[in-house]
């Protein structure tokens, strides 16, 4: 009889940190970059990003882990096939058709506008070049308990054997720094 007083008890500890995975539903990925001519953009709407997150009973984002993220390279695109076909050869997507980012460790902390700000340490994987990269993301649940997931982190081509893409016999040529803008709805899979 004196363990039904504990049942309370350990279902709402139970439910206090319930993890779930979720998994990419909706996702905004961007890329854009500086060249002698003009600023350059690329955007893609196809990836798969998928975790598990713990969430306590008061609906805060307390822990998430084996996160990862993937997009096909060739998916991302452009106004000008020219510029897409010369991102394409700088990127090696003929033998690396993969951009990826695995997460081994994740901090969490409250975001002082709301959400939460989800430190990720992992390696990011571009045209056949793995190095560690830290990626700090903003995270909000949502009503329906979604999670708006947003961020942009700089990264620099070189760091990852890419050779800057240059245009028209090399006279047009881009900058070595990119930036990485992502917004992604993830759900309960």
């Amino acid at each position: 009889m004196r363990h039904l007083f504990l049942l309370p008890f350990l279902l709402g500890t139970l439910a206090a940190g319930a993890q779930a995975r979720y998994a990419s539903s909706t996702i905004d990925l961007t890329v854009s970059g500086t060249s002698t001519l003009h600023d350059w953009t690329m955007k893609s709407v196809k990836a798969d990003c998928s975790g598990n997150f713990t969430i306590n009973g008061a609906g805060q984002i307390v822990g998430v882990d084996e996160l990862v993220f993937s997009t096909p390279a060739t998916s991302l695109k452009s106004e000008h096939s020219s510029m897409d076909n010369n991102a394409y050869k700088a990127l090696k997507t003929d033998k690396n058709p993969v951009i990826s980012y695995t997460v081994n460790t994740v901090t969490v902390a409250p975001a002082e506008a709301g959400g939460f700000v989800v430190t990720c340490k992992g390696k990011l994987s571009i045209a056949g070049a793995s190095r560690d990269q830290d990626v700090i993301a903003l995270c909000k649940l949502n009503p329906d308990n979604s999670i708006n997931v947003t961020g942009t982190e700089k990264i620099s081509m070189k760091a990852f054997s890419v050779d800057p893409p240059t245009f028209m016999l090399g006279t047009i040529k881009t900058g070595n720094e990119i930036v990485l803008a992502f917004h992604l709805i993830l759900k309960k899979a």
